[in-house]
């Protein structure tokens, strides 16, 4: 497996503990040593590790989480650092997100998530109509 296929496992992986409300899992893909961030649309940044999990265990256990679909993603590797842009689908609309990974003991982990609402569309982005990726759900 390439660097970039192990990325994009570990970026379905977020999105799988994300569409199946798993705090475990969730807690499982977040970076133990290197700093981590995450900001969720209209929220303020988090930047510690506890923060973040405690605001996934709320957005999970919610009964108005909402359902995410993720396509398009597109590694950029840094070595032992790698970054996802991507998107996401969600019943309220489409966010543009960036995920940021890095290598810790051989396993690929989230450092750094943000998502926001997506206004304009590149030409070369997904057409209508094109089902989502199919490595996610």
């Amino acid at each position: 497996m390439t660097d970039a296929d192990a990325v994009l496992a570990a970026n379905l992986e977020f999105y799988r503990a994300f569409a199946t409300r798993d705090l475990a899992a969730m807690e499982a893909i977040w970076a133990r040593h290197a700093p981590v961030g995450c900001v969720h649309p209209g929220w303020p940044a988090l930047a510690e590790r506890d923060a973040i999990l405690e605001s996934w265990g709320g957005i999970l256990a919610s009964p108005q989480a909402p359902r995410i679909v993720c396509y398009d993603e597109r590694v950029l590797l840094y070595g032992d650092t790698a970054l996802v842009l991507c998107e996401e689908e969600l019943d309220g609309g489409t966010l543009v997100a960036s995920n940021l990974f890095v290598r810790e003991d051989g396993v690929w982990r989230i450092a750094h998530h943000q998502a926001g609402q997506l206004v304009a569309r590149r030409q070369a982005s997904r057409r209508p109509g094109r089902p989502p990726s199919s490595r996610l759900n």
